[in-house]
């Protein structure tokens, strides 16, 4: 992918499968008890953080369809909800690898329920490190992302930090 030929839809494809990437490495080897890790009375568990991940990118999923569906799902067990999150990751990808039309631009699923999810991310990755299982950093510049790689399965990191 050179930057003079790629589409607002192929970075939309390869920004999807960033966030699964970096997701995988959030989610990956969690302790059992992360999924009701919190930081504070008024803080979302990790296991919420995870269920409205699954949600945003439904909502994606929608909004690429050129429909408005929103829903607040109740969180499950976290090894089924991290199944979610993935399996939504492929539905949305695999409805932006096809010649459908999208009903929204990609710079707007991007800047909405993508950039969302990659925020959520984050929070994933500092909760692991406050309930004291660390994620270790990465040079994701080298990190080995692949358009249409969005699910469970990613590939192992490379440039890890201490």
């Amino acid at each position: 992918m050179s930057a003079e030929t790629t589409t607002s839809r192929e970075m939309l494809r390869h920004a999807v499968a960033t966030l699964a990437y970096r997701a995988r490495k959030a989610m990956r080897n969690a302790p059992p008890d992360f999924t009701s890790f919190k930081i504070g009375d008024r803080s979302r568990t990790a296991g919420q953080i995870v269920s409205h991940m699954c949600d945003l990118l439904d909502w994606a999923i929608w909004l690429a369809r050129g429909e408005h569906r929103w829903s607040d799902s109740t969180p499950g067990d976290w090894d089924a909800d991290v199944a979610r999150f993935f399996a939504s990751a492929q539905t949305f990808d695999d409805y932006l690898a096809s010649d459908a039309p999208l009903g929204r631009s990609a710079e707007l699923l991007f800047q909405g329920p993508v950039a969302d999810a990659l925020t959520h991310t984050g929070q994933l990755t500092m909760l692991r490190r406050l309930a004291g299982s660390p994620v270790r950093g990465e040079n994701y510049a080298r990190a080995d992302v692949a358009i249409g790689r969005v699910g469970f399965e990613q590939s192992a990191p490379r440039v890890e930090f201490e």
